[in-house]
């Protein structure tokens, strides 16, 4: 099966030639696009594209296909579908009464003091059914994919136990199967400790490693293992022990950092080679500077920090300084209850100041790297997944994050099928 999108207004976010990893610094406002464009997909795969002046050369290759669907995107732009690096996306039921509990002044720190936030999630989740789980998550999944994403990273961590951090992993392995989206799966058993384990945090951290993580490592149920290293949570110390065991059964680390202090997570995740780092409101020159030259990604949540009402991480000087950046939705039932990767671009440019041009490559390739995925996603290549989306009528690029507002996608393409 094979498509053919023709007369497209703008193609944006090509490779030509050798294919990007990742965009930092002022690399991240070049966005390479072809005006009057096509694009062919056949197989799941991007096998050609460019000037519609030059859909000639296709003639021949056309002819071998014997079922080809076009698609006329005259006025439509298409875009690389968003990869969504950072999720929560399985949990038990939603937490809109802690959202008043906020509203009223409490802190996040309060709430999670009084039994609340990770501590309520994984009480439910723990009580909840493999089934029960997927069919809470399907209508996420379906709404996220119809507002452009093509990718997610899913975080455990609203298990606490061995037994609902193991059922929590299968559950996001059974969607990555159930559904069109492509999903990795990180451990996060280090979310936060359960209150029967108060006073005897170790004991907790001791459970993590010697008892989940080799359960988890021998069903091959995660691709990542992660640690809330911050104040309150885990300290460095902590997240060290327990990043060397996962690394010791073949899990890189990406790590929940500086959300709440200047807590040394962003330097444990750089020491430990960590994949990304994720929150990073509270980042300084020291962590800047710790990040340069690594092969880790700077990854902001702004649904997290506009939900909570939180400082805004330092995106700007981060990419001044020659920094990659990624963006990503922190989907979760307490602290970010959207998966919407539009909004988040809008975000990108509206509170932290991004330019449109930085806010698409946050959103896609740089996600995408920040999920191991930057060889087969995040931009329109040659033998890349066919993961792509065409946009609704749309004046420019730049009305991409400014109707923030609105869903400006209108058909969706994964996997080389199309979706809507």
């Amino acid at each position: 099966m094979a498509i053919l999108i023709h007369n497209i207004k703008e193609l944006v976010n090509i490779e030509n030639g050798e294919n990007r990893i990742w965009a930092a610094g002022k690399e991240m406002e070049k966005l390479l696009s072809i005006q009057d464009a096509f694009l062919l997909i056949e197989d799941e795969l991007i096998i050609d594209f460019g000037s519609m002046k030059d859909i000639g050369r296709l003639e021949e290759k056309l002819d071998t296909i014997s079922m080809l669907t076009e698609i006329d995107a005259k006025d439509r732009m298409v875009f690389p579908s968003f990869c969504d690096s950072h999720t929560h996306l399985v949990y038990a039921g939603s937490r809109e009464i802690e959202y008043v509990d906020k509203i009223r002044g409490l802190s996040y720190e309060e709430i999670a003091k009084r039994g609340g936030g990770i501590l309520n999630s994984a009480k439910r989740l723990q009580e909840a059914s493999e089934e029960q789980l997927i069919e809470e998550a399907l209508p996420r999944i379906e709404e996220i994919i119809q507002y452009g994403t093509g990718a997610v990273e899913i975080k455990s961590g609203y298990g606490l136990t061995p037994e609902a951090e193991i059922k929590m992993l299968r559950v996001a392995r059974k969607l990555g199967e159930i559904t069109p989206l492509t999903i990795k799966t990180t451990f996060l058993g280090a979310h936060a400790v359960p209150l029967e384990y108060k006073g005897r945090q170790n004991e907790y951290v001791d459970l993590v490693i010697n008892d989940m993580i080799p359960q988890i490592a021998a069903e091959d149920l995660a691709d990542y293992i992660d640690v809330f290293c911050d104040k309150g949570f885990f300290t460095v110390e902590e997240t060290e022990r327990i990043l060397m065991a996962g690394i010791k059964y073949g899990l890189r680390p990406k790590i929940h950092a500086n959300e709440l202090a200047y807590s040394g997570g962003i330097q444990v995740g750089v020491k430990y080679g960590a994949l990304s780092v994720d929150h990073l409101e509270y980042t300084g020159d020291d962590e800047i500077e710790v990040l340069l030259g690594t092969e880790t990604m700077p990854t902001i949540l702004p649904g997290a920090a506009f939900f909570l009402n939180m400082v805004h991480a330092p995106a700007r000087k981060m990419i001044d300084a020659g920094l990659p950046v990624a963006f990503a939705s922190d989907f979760n039932p307490g602290s970010s209850p959207s998966g919407n990767m539009q909004l988040v671009l809008s975000m990108a440019c509206i509170q932290f100041r991004l330019t449109p041009q930085e806010a698409i490559n946050a959103t896609t390739l740089n996600t995408a790297y920040a999920m191991g995925l930057s060889d087969e996603l995040g931009s329109i290549a040659i033998g890349k997944k066919a993961n792509v989306y065409i946009s609704r009528e749309m004046p420019s690029i730049e009305f991409l994050p400014y109707a923030y507002g609105s869903n400006k996608v209108d058909v969706v393409i994964l996997n080389g099928v199309i979706i809507q």
